[in-house]
């Protein structure tokens, strides 16, 4: 009973404290638009610029029984634009022709309006809007969203920086069905296919080049809800990605009303089926043998990918005495794992305790298990990790802290499936405290001392950030509690750097893994338990660490990470907006 009364009181705090930080969110977003966004100056230096490329930009909206003030205020965000050379192209299905929207059509020659005599679904209409443009760009927009006045300078500011650029998307907030509140900015990664394959992240603002629209064909019906959705998931199928763009700015407003999701996720049910579809039939263009399945929460997908063959495992356990941890680790391994080509080496170092050696004696009866001895007298994690995979034989290398204990049966299937992937290198897993709230959910490079953890603290079943706890997603690391990874990338990169003796070699192997162009992808539904203090100690060695760190990976670190946002504060990882004036160029 005790118990349960302080499971409630710990439950009540936790939600007190997710209250106190959104309504900080809205206090810091409201400062947040006061020092980055433009004002009357600096938009007038902008509509004076004069680009060396001057591109057309294509305004795709399809309308359907427009709201008079709605439309009324999308005309006049375009107008006050300070870059002028756009058009908007309209294709109208609804049942009549609304008499009030004709002089505002008529009031700017840059207006294109067709009427269709019949609704084609979101789909065709969209695609009517499409046979009408005459620009470079073409830029989807909703009839009853609005863009801020200083939106196409900065797309077309992109597009003059990045010659090839063939796609651009933006950060983008929502505002009140009146327009006058802002609110819910989402600061969006930079581009990343598995958190797209999670869900329609990009959304708005999308900017594709006109002949990649060409080569796409335009949306289509079988997808009307997702049809968005299915276009970018198309779209990133003959575009590189280093021809992606994302612009860290808010760009676009997605207004709040009855019938949009942005208020109701169950305004539009079929659009979450369309959506599953979008994916699968994605998967299955690129042949890729996996199954898609929509999860219980409304916009997240789960993908199975199969596994080749029957690949072998090798998890290597760095131990030094303490058999309790150990044992409940393999333990937890041996009884619950459903996948069944894995042998556990144990990387034995400078046990003293006889207890430790009568443990291993048992262990050795089992030939999925074998002991690595490794003599030299150090703490150096790097160095008995190598040493192990040198001793092992498998496609497939998991790094495993003694201390974490498994949840869910079929972890390594799942993990297996994901790094089995041509395009993947690291894989890593959710890892929680025994009460459950998290300790990893990825690495964020830069955030706290270079290596910071997100939503770490948070409840395992807390959405975090746009459901940035529930999704499978490209980060830029994972840690070493439990890390897998093919053994071929692993002799490519060489292996761990044994400089990193504790701290920093799983964020320092993941950005060399990536440097050769493999994916680090972090995987919410494979769970672990680790057992150790919240309070990370840091002693001498972590300092020396985070220098050489520092020195290797400056670049890397100024640039910041690439899956975070530069808005998002970096002395946390709750994904705070920020409100100080940084120093870098924006």
């Amino acid at each position: 009973m005790k118990t349960k009364k302080l499971n409630i009181c710990k439950d009540y705090t936790i939600r007190l404290k997710n209250i106190i930080f959104n309504l900080k969110q809205r206090s810091n977003y409201k400062k947040w638009i006061k020092i980055y966004e433009p004002k009357g100056e600096e938009q007038e230096k902008q509509r004076k610029i004069k680009f060396e490329f001057e591109p057309k930009i294509s305004i795709i909206v399809p309308m359907y029984n427009t709201p008079y003030n709605f439309f009324y205020e999308l005309v006049k965000c375009l107008i006050k634009q300070t870059y002028s050379n756009w058009e908007l192209c309209l294709a109208d299905g609804s049942e009549e022709q609304n008499e009030k929207l004709k002089t505002i059509i008529q009031s700017d020659k840059r207006i294109k309006y067709k009427f269709l005599n019949e609704n084609k679904g979101i789909a065709g209409n969209t695609n009517e809007c499409i046979k009408i443009a005459t620009g470079d760009f073409i830029a989807l927009f909703d009839h009853d969203d609005l863009l801020p006045e200083f939106a196409l300078y900065e797309i077309v500011k992109t597009i003059n920086e990045n010659p090839n650029v063939e796609f651009i998307y933006t950060d983008e907030d929502k505002i009140s069905s009146n327009s006058r509140k802002r609110f819910e900015p989402y600061f969006k990664p930079n581009f990343a296919i598995d958190t797209l394959r999670s869900g329609n992240y990009i959304c708005h603002f999308s900017v594709f080049k006109k002949d990649v629209m060409d080569k796409l064909e335009g949306e289509r019906s079988q997808y009307d809800g997702a049809q968005d959705f299915d276009l970018v998931l198309r779209m990133a199928e003959i575009v590189e990605p280093k021809n992606i763009i994302h612009i860290p700015k808010i760009l676009y407003h997605w207004r709040i009303s009855n019938e949009s999701t942005a208020k109701n996720e169950e305004a539009k049910p079929y659009a979450y089926v369309s959506g599953e579809k979008a994916v699968q039939d994605h998967l299955n263009r690129m042949k890729i043998d996996a199954t898609v399945k929509k999860s219980h929460y409304y916009g997240i997908y789960n993908t199975t990918y199969s596994i080749k063959g029957n690949p072998k495992i090798n998890i290597l356990i760095p131990n030094t005495d303490g058999t309790e941890d150990l044992k409940r680790c393999i333990n937890s391994i041996i009884e619950k794992t459903t996948y069944q080509n894995y042998e556990i080496d144990i990387i034995e170092n400078n046990s003293k305790e006889s207890k430790t050696f009568s443990y291993y004696k048992e262990l050795q009866k089992n030939t999925k298990i074998k002991i690595l001895y490794f003599s030299e007298k150090t703490e150096n994690y790097s160095k008995k990790i190598n040493y192990g995979v040198k001793l092992t034989d498998g496609e497939f290398i998991l790094q495993l802290s003694k201390r974490t204990e498994v949840i869910n049966p079929e972890w390594l299937e799942i993990m297996l499936g994901i790094c089995n992937r041509k395009d993947v290198g690291v894989v890593g897993a959710k890892v929680l405290y025994p009460d459950t709230t998290i300790q990893h959910a990825g690495l964020i490079l830069g955030m706290t001392a270079n290596r910071g953890y997100i939503h770490r603290g948070m409840r395992d079943t807390d959405f975090g950030y746009f459901s940035r706890n529930l999704i499978r997603q490209n980060v830029t690391a994972v840690s070493k509690e439990c890390l897998l990874t093919k053994r071929a990338v692993y002799e490519e990169i060489q292996g761990l750097n044994d400089n990193f003796a504790q701290y920093f070699s799983d964020i320092d192997f993941c950005l060399r893994a990536r440097g050769k162009g493999h994916l680090v992808v972090y995987e919410p539904n494979v769970k672990l338990y680790i057992y150790e203090s919240k309070k990370m100690k840091k002693d001498n060695g972590y300092e020396n660490e985070k220098c050489l760190f520092e020195k290797i990976w400056n670049k890397e670190i100024k640039m910041g990470d690439p899956y975070y946002n530069k808005n998002l504060r970096l002395d946390n990882g709750n994904c705070a907006i920020r409100t100080d004036k940084e120093s870098e160029k924006r």
